[in-house]
């Protein structure tokens, strides 16, 4: 004889991506890091003024070689 008070337990349902909510401090971050990632790889005077974009390269120029990005 089967038990028929036994209640089927719904397996565990992973959250959709709509319901996961990411904090503000974490958006502010990955902007700061992308902007940076802008100085360090692109920037050759685009936003910045001839002489602070030269000094700007000289500052970034070892980091620019160690990511792997040409420079000149």
């Amino acid at each position: 004889m089967a038990n028929s008070s036994a209640v089927a337990v719904p397996a565990h349902t992973a959250p959709s991506l709509a319901s996961i909510r990411v904090p503000l401090w974490a958006w502010a971050l990955l902007a700061v890091a992308v902007f940076a990632l802008y100085f360090v790889s692109q920037e050759n005077g685009a936003l910045l003024s001839a002489p602070a974009a030269e000094m700007l390269h000289e500052l970034t120029h070892d980091a620019r070689h160690a990511l792997g990005v040409p420079c000149h």
